[in-house]
């Protein structure tokens, strides 16, 4: 059964967020692409994380995070936002911090400034539950998905 529901699950479209975070002097940014709006009064989005990422304990701590919405283009961003040190993610790139100390990534189509408040674990990741408090719009470019690749994450690595 397992088999089947992977490949169903691996069927499903996200789209691919650079998700960033602060604890006083500490950032992170990391792919996520288990992102939702959850609720329009007041305004929520979901962003689920798995608990062994760095983001997650930032994230606990500073009970805020921001997501920035990716251009198709900016597909070499699936590896920047991987690699082990989280300052050379910032490198080179344009970022200010935001209202409540997030990074935002000025290159982006768009973020979303969040103040979590809720936070669920109904399995090996985390949904933490953030109330919009910021957000906005940098260019109309054609959005970076699941779609543009030939893997999906699924949750097990």
């Amino acid at each position: 059964m397992e088999k089947e529901w992977r490949q169903a699950l691996e069927k499903m479209t996200y789209g691919i967020y650079v998700l960033t975070t602060s604890w006083k002097e500490e950032i992170n940014g990391m792919i996520a692409s288990w992102v939702s709006q959850v609720s329009y009064e007041p305004p929520l989005v979901m962003a689920a994380i798995h608990r062994d990422r760095y983001s997650h304990s930032l994230i606990e701590k500073g009970r805020h995070f921001a997501l920035h919405v990716l251009a198709k283009k900016q597909s070499d961003y699936l590896e920047r936002f991987r690699g082990p040190d989280p300052a050379a993610r910032f490198a080179s790139i344009e970022w200010v911090t935001g209202k409540s100390g997030c990074p935002i990534l000025k290159d982006s189509v768009a973020y979303i400034e969040c103040e979590v408040n809720d936070i669920l674990t109904p399995g090996n990741h985390t949904l933490f539950i953030g109330e919009i408090k910021d957000a906005g719009v940098f260019s109309d470019e054609v959005i970076l998905s699941t779609l543009d690749f030939a893997r999906t994450y699924t949750g097990k690595a």
